[in-house]
């Protein structure tokens, strides 16, 4: 009888034994192909972000399988073809239309290197803003300040040698007719700083349909002063339709491309139009390139509170910076020497 009992205690605990061993074993595979699944959902929704991020599909028919093309304004969607950007367009124009402002901002306020003039390529000091501290060669369409000018032309009279252009050495011409001619080569071989030089003096001539033709092709090439020209004509033809839209955008290109006086008329604009925000931001950039009016004008809004003192005093040492670093002796003697020197073209 003992015997028996044993025995039944015995078969009872391996019978639990098992059942418990087949209740872990269950556990374990419901959790693998927990953990397996929940690994794929993860999977899933990172190629779908990642899909999403990069732009791999059309924005309007989800299409992955061609190649898509960014939208041009906003870069921030991809379509398949022009009918499924015509299509989405009504969806995406708001936000379109406020990201390209936002990409337009931060090309806009952004602190150009050296103003649109650069550096003389001959001594390699910055640019004076004064116009008439600076000359552009008939023969090469390079501007040179007038510092290097006289350097040259004095070497000449010492060495008692013909006079040449002080950057690409040919002979200065002897007549106006000669210089004429030759920026009517640099023209026909679409130089844009002969260009704008020659519309500049259609529109001192009021010849200002073609002023209108060369300034434009010139701007068309990236050259700055001709987008400031372009966007200030209408105050020389009177005859102009108003245009300010375009008149803006000139004016933007130019400071873009760091021209100060484009950069000061835009914070004026801004100012006119009660955005003092703007306007103080485009006059410290100006200020920051070595202009005087943009300095003036910081004055005014410095106690009028629209600009901070730790700005304004930061501003005034970059604008002295810049002025400073135009300065050298030669180009101090060619001033002095102005009156009574011809600076040859």
């Amino acid at each position: 009888m003992g015997a028996n009992l044993s025995q039944f205690f015995l078969c009872a605990i391996t019978y639990v034994s098992l059942v418990f061993a087949a209740i872990l074993l269950s556990d374990e595979r419901k959790s693998a192909d927990a953990g397996n699944y929940d690994d794929s959902i993860s999977k899933k929704a990172a190629a779908s972000n990642r899909v999403a991020s990069n732009n791999e599909c059309c924005a309007s028919c989800s299409i992955s399988t061609v190649k898509l093309k960014k939208c041009k304004a906003c870069n921030l969607v991809r379509y398949c073809n022009v009918v499924c950007q015509k299509n989405h367009r009504p969806q995406h124009k708001r936000a379109c239309k406020k990201r390209a402002a936002e990409l337009r901002d931060e090309l806009l306020f952004k602190q150009p290197k050296s103003t649109h003039q650069g550096d003389c390529p001959i001594c390699l000091l910055p640019m004076p803003l004064d116009v008439g501290k600076i000359q552009m060669k008939s023969c090469c369409s390079i501007l040179i300040c007038k510092g290097c000018v006289l350097a040259n032309y004095s070497r000449e009279q010492e060495e008692g040698i013909e006079s040449t252009c002080a950057f690409c050495r040919t002979p200065v011409p002897k007549t106006s007719t000669e210089c004429e001619l030759n920026r009517t080569k640099r023209i026909e071989k679409n130089d844009p700083a002969a260009m704008r030089e020659e519309g500049a003096r259609c529109v001192a001539e009021k010849d200002f349909g073609r002023a209108l033709e060369l300034l434009t092709k010139a701007a068309e090439q990236g050259d700055a002063d001709a987008h400031y020209q372009l966007s200030v004509m209408k105050h020389f033809d009177a005859s102009a339709v108003k245009n300010t839209k375009k008149e803006l955008y000139h004016m933007e290109e130019a400071a873009i491309r760091g021209h100060p006086g484009a950069r000061h008329n835009l914070g004026c604009h801004e100012w006119r139009n009660g955005r003092s925000e703007r306007a103080v931001k485009h006059f410290i950039i100006a200020a920051k390139l070595g202009c005087d009016d943009s300095i003036q004008a910081l004055k005014q809004c410095y106690v009028g509170g629209d600009v901070s003192k730790e700005d304004f005093a930061a501003t005034l040492r970059a604008h002295q910076a810049a002025v400073d670093a135009t300065k050298s002796l030669q180009r101090e003697a060619a001033e002095l020497a102005k009156d009574h020197f011809w600076f040859k073209n």
